[in-house]
């Protein structure tokens, strides 16, 4: 099966991603149509990509909305089959989008296919799981063969559009982190299947896809969206008592080490430590992942 407008598109959700998005696009065959959801009202960046790629649509959502909701904005404007979800900060190898397509023959049926990243050395920079992960699949990687897991990261995952028969894709009470686990879990509790394809290769630059000037607001924030996200994701798959006892700790220890930078004066850190015991109290209380980083020019 090739690749073609007819049966692809690609959805990319940005924020504050000028010096990113520009090499994503240019390793992307011209002939798939791109969805870009930019999650401002920044009409200078949508015209300037507009202009320079005939092959792209992009969309204001007026504010942050989030990576869950802005790829289901995404998704809802495609007409394909499939749809590949990448992150800003994702290059294309030549023949990544055509290895995805041959490895459909190999597969009878499935729900999300992912490429592999060439490089993980970065990943998991709070969760040990997706670094075994990682791990595993390089280690399956010499059968160069689709094989099945239990999640995919959401920088790259290709959506057979067809098996979501109700259109629900990502839940958008996740504001970011775990979206993807929580679609792959969905998939695989509704009979669905999950594969990687270890001949599709792609670069992941890995924390890039928002402006370095904005690296301090973006950590506080991650800080936050983690430690939520994770109570929320356990509490929705597994109940509330699991997700107290997997955080309970975490929360007592970041409220030590808060007050511990508090005395020595240190802003950064002590905004990281309040941040990730206030991502547990809000997700605890049932309150939304409300925080949002100041990203003001």
């Amino acid at each position: 099966m090739s690749i073609s407008g007819q049966n692809l598109s690609i959805v990319i959700v940005t924020l504050k991603s000028e010096k990113v998005i520009y090499d994503c696009i240019n390793s992307i065959n011209q002939n798939v149509p791109i969805i870009v959801v930019e999650q401002s009202n920044n009409q200078k960046f949508k015209d300037e990509l507009e202009s320079k790629y005939k092959n792209l649509k992009c969309i204001l959502s007026q504010s942050n909305l989030g990576m869950g909701t802005g790829n289901n904005i995404g998704i809802k404007e495609t007409k394909t089959d499939y749809v590949l979800i990448l992150n800003p900060d994702v290059i294309l190898e030549k023949n990544t989008l055509e290895e995805l397509f041959l490895n459909l023959n190999k597969l009878s049926d499935f729900t999300i296919l992912a490429p592999i990243e060439k490089n993980f050395a970065n990943y998991g920079m709070f969760d040990k799981k997706s670094i075994s992960n990682q791990i595993l699949n390089r280690e399956r990687e010499e059968k160069n063969y689709p094989f099945k897991v239990d999640f995919v990261d959401g920088f790259a995952m290709l959506l057979n559009k067809k098996k979501f028969k109700e259109e629900i894709y990502f839940d958008e009470n996740f504001f970011m982190y775990l979206e993807n686990n929580d679609l792959c879990k969905r998939v695989a509790d509704s009979g669905g299947s999950v594969f990687v394809v270890p001949t599709s290769k792609i670069n992941h630059l890995a924390a890039k896809a928002v402006d370095s000037r904005f690296a301090e607001e973006i950590e506080f924030s991650r800080n936050w969206h983690w430690i939520w996200s994770k109570f929320y994701f356990n509490k929705k798959h597994y109940g509330l008592f699991k997700a107290v006892k997997e955080g309970i700790l975490r929360y007592f220890l970041s409220i030590l080490k808060f007050l511990f930078y508090f005395l020595i004066n240190d802003k950064v850190k002590k905004k990281i430590y309040f941040n990730r015991a206030s991502g547990f109290y809000n997700a605890l209380l049932g309150k939304s992942s409300w925080y949002r980083p100041r990203l003001d020019d």
